[in-house]
C-alpha cells in the first residue's frame, strides 16, 4: 500500500482566528515538497498538524489508509527537524543521534550500528564523540537531520531548518539536504519563506496565502505560470504591470503602449488583470536615437512589443546586471549582462522588447485552490 500522505479539507482555528483554511493536498511519495509563503500564511501550522503537534479543528489526515488526525506525534513514525534544531548541548554527536533509538528501547548494539551508518551518511564519522556545542552551524544542521532519520521514519519534516545559517552556508546546505533526500528516497516536507530555497530544493511547491493554498506545482510551473499576482510577486523577481485587454491577444499598458501576447487566456468581463514578464525575458538595447520623435520611430520600426525608457538604477554583481528602466506610466526591471548591453549606464536611453511568448496575463485578485 502507498505511504502517500493525504490531507482532506483541513482547517485550524486559534480562538476566532482561522489560520489554515480548507486545505486539500496529497504529498507524493519519495518527493520533496516545500510549503512556501510569507510569515503568518499558515505553513508552519499545517506542518505541525502533519507532525501531530497540533490537532486540526476539522478535516483529517491519512497515510497508507490510516487516519492520523488524532494520533499522538510519538506514534506517527515521522522525523522532524525544528527551526532551532533542538539538539541536546550536554550530549555528544553520537548521543544526540542515538536519542530517538534509546526512547524506543533499541538495544545498544543496534543503536551503535545505526549511529555509525548515519555518521557516514552525513560525513561526520570522525566527530561521533564531540560535544554538539563545538560544532559549526552546518555540522549541527547535519546532526539534527541524522537524529530525525535515526528511526527510519516514513516522513521527514523540516521547519525552516536553514534560517539561522549565513547565506553561503545556507546555499551549500540546500544542495546537501536535497542530495541526501534523493539518495534516501524519503518523502520530505519543508517549510520555508525563501523562494530561492524552494526553487532549489523542491519537486513540488505549495504556495500558501493567508491560510489558503494559492497554487501547487513544480518550481518551473509556479515560476513560469503563476495563477495570480500574489504568486507571481512572491516567486522571484517579476514585472507585474497593470494592463487592459485590447483585442484577443493584445493588451494596453499604463502608458498607452500596445503589447501582443502569445496564447489566449479567457478574460471575464470586468476582471482586473496584470501582465507579467520576468526580468530575464526582457531584451534590452541602448537606443541610438537621441530625439524623442526619432526614438518613437525606432520603436515602430523595431516591433510592436518595444517600449522606450531611461535607465534610473543599475545593480552590478559582476556576472550580471539588474537595471531599472523608467518607461511612460511604469517601470521595468531587466536582468542582463555587461556583454549583452555594453556601455549601459544610468541615464541611458534604451529600447526594451517584451517577447510575446514571455508575456503572461495573470489575475490581479487573490487566488485559492477550490476546497
Amino acid at each position: 500500500m502507498s505511504n502517500q500522505l493525504v490531507i482532506e479539507n483541513v482547517n485550524k482555528q486559534f480562538g476566532a482566528v482561522q489560520v489554515v483554511k480548507h486545505v486539500n493536498l496529497s504529498i507524493p511519495e519519495g518527493k520533496l515538497v516545500c510549503f512556501l509563503g510569507p510569515s503568518g500564511c499558515g505553513k508552519t501550522t499545517l506542518l505541525r498538524m502533519i507532525a501531530g503537534l497540533e490537532t486540526p479543528t476539522s478535516g483529517r489526515l491519512t497515510m497508507a489508509g490510516k487516519d492520523l488526525t488524532n494520533v499522538p506525534a510519538c506514534e506517527r513514525d515521522f522525523g522532524m527537524v525544528f527551526q532551532s534544531l533542538a539538539l541536546f548541548p550536554h550530549m555528544s554527536v553520537a548521543g544526540n543521534i542515538a536519542y530517538p533509538l534509546r526512547l524506543r528501547k533499541v538495544d545498544k548494539q543496534s543503536q551503535a550500528k545505526r549511529v555509525d551508518e548515519l555518521l557516514q551518511l552525513i560525513q561526520l564519522p570522525h566527530m561521533a564523540n564531540r560535544p554538539v556545542a563545538q560544532l559549526s552551524g552546518g555540522q549541527r544542521q547535519r546532526v539534527a537531520i541524522a537524529r530525525a532519520l535515526a528511526s527510519a521514519p516514513k516522513l521527514l519534516l523540516l521547519d525552516e531548518p536553514l534560517s539561522a545559517l549565513d547565506a553561503k552556508l545556507r546555499e551549500a546546505m540546500q544542495v546537501e539536504i536535497r542530495l541526501l533526500q534523493q539518495r534516501l528516497g524519503i518523502t520530505t516536507i519543508m517549510v520555508t519563506h525563501d523562494q530561492r530555497e524552494a526553487m532549489t530544493m523542491a519537486d513540488v511547491i505549495v504556495v500558501m496565502e493567508q491560510g489558503w493554498i494559492a497554487q501547487i506545482g513544480s518550481p518551473l510551473e509556479v515560476y513560469r505560470d503563476p495563477v495570480n499576482e500574489f504568486v507571481a510577486d512572491f516567486i522571484g523577481l517579476g514585472n507585474i504591470l497593470p494592463a487592459v485587454p485590447n483585442g484577443d491577444r493584445r493588451v494596453r499598458l499604463a502608458g498607452g503602449q500596445q503589447i501582443d501576447i502569445s496564447g489566449s487566456r479567457k478574460i471575464s468581463d470586468g476582471q482586473e488583470i496584470r501582465l507579467l514578464i520576468r526580468p530575464e525575458d526582457v531584451c534590452l538595447k541602448i537606443s541610438e536615437a537621441a530625439g524623442h520623435k526619432d526614438l518613437q520611430s525606432s520603436i515602430r520600426n523595431d516591433n510592436n512589443n518595444c517600449v522606450s525608457g531611461q535607465v534610473s538604477f543599475i545593480r552590478d554583481v559582476g556576472s550580471s546586471l539588474e537595471a531599472t528602466i523608467d518607461c511612460s506610466g511604469f517601470s521595468l526591471t531587466v536582468a542582463t549582462s555587461p556583454r549583452e548591453v555594453p556601455g549601459l549606464a544610468i541615464g541611458s536611453q534604451v529600447l526594451a522588447t517584451l517577447p510575446p511568448h514571455a508575456c503572461k496575463l495573470i489575475d490581479a485578485s487573490p487566488g485559492r485552490l477550490a476546497a
